[in-house]
C-alpha cells in the first residue's frame, strides 16, 4: 500500500492501473518486492549509457522509502512503474507532505523519482497516474520533481550536462525537460549550481568589510563531538533562512538530526563553521567531500567489495570535489552589511579547511536563478554557474 497510508488501494491507484492505450504503456503502482526491484534499478537502466551519470548509492535509494524515513511522519506517497510489453520503461512518485498546508499550500501535491525512456507517451502516462492519485488525495497543483521532499535532490536538469553531477545533485537525460513540457507542466523556478576554486582572492571591498565586522563577528568551526549539540540551533537557522524562499518546507527535528547522520562519515575537521555576533549564533555553513566522486565507480553498490573501497578513499581524502549543500544566516542579519561579511566570512573559513584538503572545485547549490544577492557574493569570489535546474508545476483538474 502506498507509504504512510493505512487504507488499501485508492481510487487514484485504480486510475494508474487502467491508464489504456499510449501505445501500450501500461502503469502500475509499486507494491511487490520485485516492482521495487525494478522501480530502484530503472535509472542506470536508463541513464548508464551517460558519461557523466553516476549511479547512486542502492542503499541510499531502498533507504529513501522506508517507512521509518522521518518524511513520513508528516507525508505519504505512492509510486508507479510504467511497463510496456512487461518491460520497465519508466517510473515516478507523487507525494502529499502535511507541511505543504502549514506553509500556506493545501492543496499542492509534488511528484519526483521521475525516469522514463525517450517517448513522450510514457512521460504523459506517468504524469497522469501521479496526477490521478493527488487528484484523490484533494491536490488541485503539482509541483517537481523532488526527492521526495523540496529538502531532498529536487528539479530537472536542463542545462550543464556535460559535467557530472556532485552528491544530492539531479542528473537527467536531455529529454526529460521537453517531454514533461508536453505533458503540460511549466516552469515555476530555476535554480543554480555555482562551480569554483576555493582558491581565491577576496575583492578588496570585501576584504574591507570583513576588517570592519570583525570586531563583533566570530567564526569557529564545529567539532564531530559538537555536532549533536548544535544540530537543533542550526536547524532552526536554517528554516528562518529560507522561510521566505520559493516552495519552502521546514526540516523538522528529525529529519535534521538524520541529515547530519548521513552527513557524519564524511566530516572533516573545519568543514562545518559557525557564525556568532556578540556571542549569538546566527549562521553556519556546511561543506562535505563530493561522494559522487568516489561512488563513481561502484555501480550503486556498497557491497561485498564497495563498502571496503568507499571507507578507504574517505579516509585517504581522494576528493578533488566538495560541495556546499547547507548554510544560513537569520534573516535579521540578511540584507545588511552584516549579512553579507557573515556569508563571506563563512565561505572564507570553509575554504581555507577545503584548500588544505586538497579540494580542487567547490560547488555552491543550490541558489535560486532570482536570488541576486547570494548569487552576487558567489560570483564575486570567481565561481560561475556550471550546471541549470527547473521545478516544474501544473494545475490538476478534478
Amino acid at each position: 500500500m502506498p507509504l504512510g497510508e493505512k487504507n488499501g488501494e485508492t481510487s487514484g491507484a485504480a486510475i494508474a492501473k487502467t491508464i489504456a492505450g499510449n501505445r501500450g504503456i501500461d502503469v502500475h503502482p509499486v507494491r511487490t518486492r520485485r516492482q521495487w526491484k525494478f522501480f530502484h534499478g530503472l535509472p542506470a537502466r536508463i541513464q548508464s549509457d551517460a558519461s557523466n551519470w553516476i549511479q547512486p548509492l542502492s542503499l541510499q535509494s531502498r533507504q529513501l522509502w522506508a517507512p521509518r524515513h522521518p518524511f513520513f511522519r508528516h507525508a505519504r506517497a505512492t509510486a508507479w512503474l510504467a511497463t510496456r510489453g512487461g518491460v520497465p520503461v519508466g517510473r515516478i512518485s507523487a507525494q502529499v507532505d502535511a507541511l505543504q498546508a502549514e506553509c500556506g499550500r493545501p492543496t499542492m501535491g509534488q511528484f519526483g523519482q521521475l525516469e522514463a525512456i525517450d517517448d513522450p507517451a510514457v512521460f504523459r502516462a506517468l504524469t497522469d497516474a501521479a496526477g490521478g492519485w493527488l487528484v484523490d488525495q484533494g491536490m488541485t497543483e503539482v509541483t517537481g520533481p523532488f526527492d521526495l521532499s523540496i529538502n531532498q535532490q529536487c528539479g530537472l536538469l536542463v542545462d550543464g550536462h556535460d559535467q557530472a553531477p556532485m552528491m544530492m545533485m539531479n542528473y537527467n537525460p536531455p529529454w526529460y525537460p521537453a517531454h514533461l513540457e508536453a505533458a503540460g507542466f511549466e516552469t515555476a523556478v530555476e535554480t543554480l549550481a555555482y562551480r569554483g576554486s576555493p582558491r581565491y582572492e577576496l575583492p578588496t571591498r570585501v576584504a574591507r568589510m570583513l576588517g570592519r565586522a570583525s570586531r563583533r563577528l566570530e567564526i569557529r568551526p564545529v567539532t564531530r563531538s559538537e555536532i549533536g549539540s548544535l544540530a537543533e540551533p542550526m536547524r532552526r537557522i536554517f528554516n528562518a533562512a529560507w522561510a521566505a524562499n520559493w516552495g519552502f518546507v521546514p526540516l523538522t527535528e528529525a529529519e535534521f538530526e538524520h541529515m547530519v547522520d548521513e552527513m557524519k562519515l564524511l566530516l572533516r575537521p573545519g568543514y562545518v563553521q559557525v557564525a556568532a555576533i556578540d556571542g549569538e549564533l546566527v549562521g553556519f555553513i556546511v561543506a562535505l567531500p563530493d561522494l559522487n566522486e568516489l561512488v563513481a565507480d561502484l555501480r550503486g553498490r556498497l557491497f561485498p567489495f564497495g563498502a571496503p573501497r568507499l571507507l578507504w578513499r574517505i579516509a585517504r581524502k581522494s576528493n578533488r570535489r566538495a560541495r556546499i549543500p547547507l548554510m544560513g544566516i537569520l534573516p535579521s542579519h540578511q540584507q545588511s552589511f552584516m549579512g553579507a561579511a557573515i556569508s563571506y566570512a563563512l565561505i572564507e573559513a570553509v575554504a581555507r579547511s577545503l584548500i588544505e584538503d586538497g579540494i580542487e572545485v567547490t560547488e555552491q547549490s543550490w541558489i535560486l536563478a532570482d536570488n541576486k544577492g547570494m548569487r552576487s557574493i558567489v560570483e564575486a569570489i570567481g565561481m560561475k554557474v556550471a550546471q541549470r535546474f527547473r521545478i516544474y508545476r501544473k494545475a490538476l483538474a478534478a
